[in-house]
């Protein structure tokens, strides 16, 4: 399967780097890619074929993925609309919804909406996939493979799903960023060396993670193995329960997914 990317962002670099560990052709791949630093830099590192501009050669495969920022899809869409013949369209753009995308090209349906996340950077991404009843299950798997080569995939059958999928995955990493922050400064708080802050959390993460995801018990189970009854990890707990911690992480997430069905909603707008 020949794979176009037009946009050579972050994720886009991802997902080519996971084809290629994945032993899929250099060949195979091409990235579109305006920026002339960029593009040289794809080039250079990923060492796949690119183009300054999207053109009939670079339309000429069987996927083309959407990687631009929502922001320039509408004008992506337009200049795709004339070179379409039957590939399979993938749009990893947060908030366009399939039938605004559909409708910029032309009343093109072979489209696949994919939510991804950043650790698809270190090939430890999660993507939430949704496709209409018109993609068949040839394009489905096509849509699998691409983005499994960065990570576990989901689908979805609902499309409006994908805003609480852009709310706990695709915004997550930043969640769990800031609790790694906060980690940090108790430990410099607490006079531990900078180095040793940044390891101490980090790697309780990490291992914490690897627990969860090696274990078939509930992540309360876990948390309650940790707690002792009048000891530390409870008294720590007890001043986040005071202070509402859950709870403002749940309020944190909707507003995160109110505020992707308001993105939609806005560049969906003619």
């Amino acid at each position: 399967m020949k794979i176009t990317f037009i946009g050579g962002g972050n994720m886009a670099s991802a997902m080519v780097g996971g084809l290629i560990r994945k032993r899929w052709s250099r060949n195979a791949i091409r990235v579109v890619e305006i920026d002339q630093s960029a593009r040289a830099r794809i080039g250079r590192e990923l060492k796949v074929k690119t183009h300054a501009a999207l053109d009939a050669a670079a339309a000429k495969c069987d996927c083309i993925v959407l990687a631009v920022k929502p922001q320039q899809m509408r004008a992506a869409a337009q200049a795709l609309k004339p070179l379409l013949r039957s590939q399979l369209v993938v749009s990893i753009a947060a908030g366009i919804r399939v039938k605004d995308l559909a409708r910029w090209l032309g009343g093109y349906s072979r489209i696949v909406r994919v939510m991804p996340n950043t650790p698809a950077l270190v090939h430890a991404g999660i993507s939430g996939l949704y496709a209409p009843t018109a993609v068949g299950a040839a394009d489905r798997a096509a849509a699998a493979k691409v983005l499994g080569a960065v990570g576990a995939v989901l689908w979805l059958e609902l499309e409006e799903d994908l805003d609480s999928v852009t709310a706990v995955s695709g915004s997550g990493p930043a969640y769990v960023f800031y609790f790694i922050e906060a980690l940090e400064r108790a430990a410099l708080e607490l006079n531990l060396p900078e180095e040793s802050a940044r390891q101490l959390a980090v790697e309780t993460f990490v291992g914490a993670v690897k627990l969860a995801a090696q274990s078939d018990e509930p992540s309360g189970t876990l948390r309650s193995r940790v707690t002792s009854k009048g000891g530390t990890t409870e008294r720590a707990l007890n001043a986040m329960e005071s202070d509402q911690v859950n709870d403002a992480i749940v309020r944190a997430i909707k507003a995160a997914a109110q505020r992707s069905r308001e993105l939609g909603d806005e560049f969906g707008k003619d």
